[in-house]
């Protein structure tokens, strides 16, 4: 391996493959033929991703360079109740290997009986310890397990034992180095065979997700007997050349990075619709939800879907739901920036660029703000907020300060400009016979609505004041029902005449006829 921290690899054949010298700490020989004989030594492995390490894409990601890929994360209790589920977590084909399963969940017994329903359909299983998401926390699985090392130990022990294929584990660092180093130690001597190590901490995440500390990494690496992924920071093929030489790990994982450019192990930055075409043949191959797909295709055109001009093509990625409405889409964008591409015509941009190193219709990783900036603007909104707040006052038409009472009741006239003023009621103040509330403004009866109400009902009444007009509406309904009633007696009489009429008509006919 090149010993230059500077070395920038050009294509994938440059990244040095694993020697005796990267595999001489592998000291447990399990892990050690498990990792090197069923895995064949990947250096360049696909991240399990939730809705997006789906077959179609983790075949893309195999036709692009990954030696290795992991299925989404997999809920064990869900996964061992719900055929449906289960079916496509399973989903695969002969080419999908070597293939490891990821599981998570916090019961032993259940993550057991999940694994053992899935340890014939891949070459290992794989413990989620490392989700950071909200779900996690009120699940109590992924990094949120980080804490509780008996429930851990009892559950890769558990695996480890009873599984035909071995258990392996992915896990966030802690704060501490040392810390971090005997947690992987603890995965280690319960029964994992490999350990891939994300570089972040659980509170890394979102707007606060920031740099991977390889550090962590290097001193996983250094402390245990097994082989070590490292997950990070890798957005471009060079990355993954530091990140091996730095760390000295087996293999690098990426995620994130791929997603937005799928051919990152090849060192390469295809243009957008070929990665999308490419993606959507093997759709038809596998399929998978619509949801996989759009959310895919939205990574992938990123930087192209923020132009203005491109509003109506992000509008119906939105709402698309077939195939044929996604290849559409995609050749709507090939034919906008094709001859771009190639040179035909020469590309000026009204917009912001966004710093991007590369074209827009280009793949291209996506930089998150540091969490110092994204503080920054939290800070900024929050001060703007505030200011506005304590300037916040109100005017008459005429620039006069007023109260916002006085402010409400203009407007309320500015709703109304037509309305008298004189026929605003002022409340007296009085309270009603009955109950302690108030009593309406023009109750001719000095009562408030409810008990006006009431007694209209039970005394046949009408009050004009609160528009309650119970007596006026039982007289119309009287009267109705008797129109009714009389319209249908005369219809009745009318049907009679008229059938008495007929039958003597037919009668006549018939005499006539014989």
């Amino acid at each position: 391996m090149p010993s230059d921290m500077n070395f920038i690899p050009k294509n994938i054949s440059e990244i040095p493959k694993l020697d005796e010298e990267s595999l001489k700490h592998i000291t447990n020989e399990k892990a050690r033929k498990f990792f090197v004989e069923k895995l064949g030594a990947p250096r360049l492995v696909l991240a399990p991703m939730v809705d997006a390490s789906e077959l179609a894409w983790r075949e893309l990601a195999r036709r692009r360079g990954a030696n290795l890929c992991y299925t989404p994360m997999l809920h064990s209790g869900v996964f061992n109740r719900d055929p449906k589920y289960r079916q496509e977590g399973l989903q695969s084909c002969s080419t999908d290997r070597p293939l490891i399963i990821q599981f998570c969940g916090n019961d032993p017994n259940v993550m057991l009986e999940a694994a053992l329903l899935a340890q014939d359909h891949c070459d290992a299983i794989d413990i989620n310890l490392g989700c950071p998401q909200a779900i996690a926390k009120r699940g109590k699985y992924g990094s949120y397990l980080q804490d509780d090392w008996p429930l851990l130990q009892s559950i890769v022990s558990l695996l480890s034992s009873r599984l035909s294929v071995p258990v392996t584990c992915k896990i966030r660092v802690f704060e501490s180095k040392e810390h971090t180093v005997k947690y992987a130690r603890m995965l280690e001597e319960a029964g994992c065979s490999m350990l891939t190590v994300h570089g972040r901490t659980r509170e890394q995440k979102g707007p606060f997700t920031g740099l991977a500390s390889w550090d962590h990494i290097r001193a996983v690496r250094q402390n245990v007997k097994i082989p070590i992924l490292a997950n990070g920071n890798i957005q471009y093929l060079h990355d993954v050349a530091k990140c091996l030489e730095y760390t000295g790990v087996q293999g690098v994982m990426a995620a994130e990075g791929h997603l937005y450019n799928p051919a990152l192990f090849q060192g390469q930055s295809a243009p957008v619709w070929e990665i999308a075409e490419e993606y959507l043949k093997l759709v038809k191959l596998y399929s998978c939800p619509s949801s996989y797909i759009r959310g895919h295709l939205f990574k992938l055109f990123q930087h192209i879907m923020i132009l203005s001009e491109n509003a109506e093509q992000r509008s119906q990625l939105a709402v698309a739901q077939n195939i044929d409405d996604y290849i559409r889409i995609v050749s709507d964008i090939k034919t906008r920036y094709l001859p771009f591409y190639e040179g035909r015509e020469a590309w000026n941009l009204n917009e912001p660029s966004y710093n991007l190193s590369l074209p827009p219709w280009m793949c291209q990783p996506y930089v998150r703000p540091p969490p110092e900036e994204h503080l920054k603007k939290v800070q900024e909104t929050q001060d703007k907020n505030n200011d506005l707040l304590s300037k916040r006052h109100y005017e008459d038409a005429d620039g006069n300060m007023i109260s916002r009472k006085k402010m409400k009741k203009l407007r309320r006239i500015q709703r109304r400009p037509t309305r008298d003023p004189s026929e605003y009621v002022k409340r007296t103040g009085e309270y009603c016979l009955l109950c302690p509330n108030p009593i309406g403004d023009k109750c001719q009866y000095t009562l408030c609505k409810k008990c006006c109400k009431d007694k209209c009902y039970h005394e046949n009444m009408d009050c004009p004041g609160h528009r309650i007009l119970v007596k006026t509406r039982r007289e119309i309904a009287i009267k109705y029902a008797a129109q009714r009633e009389n319209g249908l007696n005369e219809a009745i009489v009318e049907n009679d005449e008229n059938r008495r009429i007929d039958t003597c008509i037919n009668s006549t006919q018939f005499m006539n006829i014989t």
